[in-house]
């Protein structure tokens, strides 16, 4: 058995040190409560998540079909759909976990894509919560580059 609250609409803001972080949207946001286990709080219609700097300007967004936070494990998981933006990269995965605690994100397998329209498929993706640099291990793909190659 467990109890469901539903909140339609829900805007959710983070903030750190007195400025806000992000913003999270989700049409529906269940809190739930198990009768045994933590309580865990689920979006099963999708989030979208935008990043500012200390100007307010939106960095980043995250969006997913799905996401589900566990609040006392410090993670939040998105699945379905997920595409990271931000100035550097877009990254698209079928899940994309967020560890509070170690301020890092992780994936099994992705496709980034640079600015220059550089592709980089690859598994075991990381990244630090700004997404300013990443690691993709057994990575493939193809790149642009600069100038006559057969000089």
């Amino acid at each position: 058995k467990l109890t469901k609250d539903r909140t339609l609409g829900a805007d959710v803001t983070y903030s750190d040190s007195g400025f806000v972080k992000a913003k999270g949207f989700a049409p529906i946001l269940d809190k739930v409560v198990p009768e045994t286990g933590a309580t865990y709080n689920e979006m099963p219609k999708g989030v979208k998540i935008e990043f500012f700097d200390q100007f307010m300007r939106v960095t980043g967004t995250i969006t997913s079909d799905y996401a589900i936070n566990k609040e006392t494990q410090g993670l939040t998981i998105f699945r379905k759909n997920v595409v990271v933006v931000n100035d550097v990269i877009t990254f698209r995965t079928e899940e994309l976990v967020w560890d509070e605690g170690k301020k890092m994100y992780f994936s099994p397998a992705g496709v980034v894509t640079k600015k220059d329209g550089s592709i980089l498929n690859g598994t075991s993706f990381s990244a630090p919560q700004d997404f300013s640099t990443y690691d993709i291990t057994v990575a493939s793909g193809s790149t642009y580059v600069k100038g006559d190659l057969t000089q």
